[in-house]
């Protein structure tokens, strides 16, 4: 049962490690130290939830539906663009990290940016969905939990080391210029990743 669970821990974290908007939103709130707990919790718990359904086959299923896939492009881009300039209009003003940490965003707030980055993203979906639960489709019944189990390993994993990698360098932020180097590279990331959903509708 080692190696389903190894692949399934390697192939999840060859996906999620990939520099994304949940990435970059769970790192700048890590650094803020705002909810740094909860909102990888999220994340994995999503990442989870989407995996195992996936490899209980509902992502083909889903698929087979390109509305749904377009209806969650739209939405996922029109979310980013707005992350992605809230976040250049924060570089342009600059500010410490004690002033970013004294203005800590409230928890209802933060849970519903982080269900945004993690839900209305379709590329969420064909890596959960799709791609593992067709990957995991390779291995007999009785070994897909196994496989299903390594990847939400990784996902737990990936997201907490990153948040509270975060909030390890978070000494670096007091500095007012990395933290303007920080939002302006969360801000390309989102509105990068709006233009792929956006061009990829055409």
């Amino acid at each position: 049962m080692i190696s389903p669970f190894l692949k399934g821990f390697g192939t999840s974290a060859g996906l999620i490690i990939a520099i994304g908007a949940q990435n970059a939103f769970v790192l700048s709130q890590g650094v803020k130290r705002n909810h740094h707990l909860v909102i990888p919790l999220i994340c994995s718990f999503f990442d989870a939830l989407l995996i195992t359904v996936g490899i209980l086959g509902v992502g083909t299923a889903v698929a087979a539906h390109p509305l749904l896939t377009r209806i969650a492009a739209w939405g996922g881009a029109a979310f980013l663009f707005w992350y992605g300039a809230c976040a250049f209009r924060s570089a342009y003003r600059g500010g410490s990290l004690e002033a970013k940490e004294a203005g800590r965003t409230p928890l209802k707030a933060a849970v519903l940016a982080t269900l945004a980055v993690t839900l209305l993203n379709p590329h969420v979906y064909l890596d959960t969905l799709v791609l593992m639960g067709g990957i995991s489709g390779q291995y007999p019944v009785a070994q897909r939990p196994w496989f299903g189990l390594g990847a939400v390993t990784a996902s737990f994993a990936w997201f907490f080391l990153l948040s509270l990698g975060g909030n390890l360098l978070a000494p670096v932020f007091r500095r007012q210029r990395a933290w303007r180097i920080l939002d302006t590279l969360v801000g390309l990331v989102m509105w990068g990743i709006a233009f792929s959903l956006l061009i990829n509708m055409v």
